[in-house]
């Protein structure tokens, strides 16, 4: 399966820092074992997260199993991979880049298996996780989002408005 053609973005607005509207696409099937990739350039701004991941969880009648790739608004040199097994997460790995992911298109992938999920960018392994891996399947999600109440992760969001995530093309390959 393989979303192209225009870009989509994701919209960030904000009258106040009490009201805010974010952006979310996701699917409404959901996919198991394989390879998620995106090409995408993530809003940069301190507050927000721009993301590209797959989740599950009590929404849809089961256990919370996610694996994420997320860009923290505050530096988009750097990317964040993470995932949730039954809930518990605490997997947290930040990968320095060594470049702005917000000045261009860039492919960022993970590859999820029995045992393991494998973090790619542009094509080159950047990290693997071995333990307490998800096994539920989760629908494809992307969003963009202020995370006011969580200021020591993200920095505190600013209000800035409009902001923009462009997500080029996804592509989901399974097993």
């Amino acid at each position: 399966m393989k979303w192209q053609g225009e870009t989509i973005c994701g919209e960030v607005t904000s009258s106040s820092y009490n009201k805010f509207d974010g952006a979310e696409y996701r699917t409404t099937f959901k996919t198991g074992y394989g390879k998620y990739e995106v090409s995408m350039k993530p809003a940069k701004n301190p507050g927000i997260v721009s993301s590209f991941f797959i989740y599950t969880g009590p929404s849809d009648g089961t256990p919370w199993d996610e694996i994420d790739i997320e860009f923290l608004g505050k530096d988009t040199t750097k990317v964040q991979f993470n995932y949730f097994t039954n809930g518990v997460g605490g997997h947290e790995k930040i990968i320095d880049l060594g470049f702005d992911a917000s000045q261009g298109y860039h492919t960022y992938a993970f590859d999820w298996q029995p045992g393991s999920i494998t973090w790619y960018v542009d094509g080159v392994q950047k990290h693997k996780a071995t333990t307490n891996i998800p096994t539920h399947p989760g629908k494809i999600m992307m969003n963009l989002w202020n995370g006011i109440g969580v200021d020591s992760w993200l920095g505190a969001y600013n209000g800035a408005n409009p902001l923009y995530a462009y997500y080029d093309w996804v592509k989901y390959t399974s097993n």
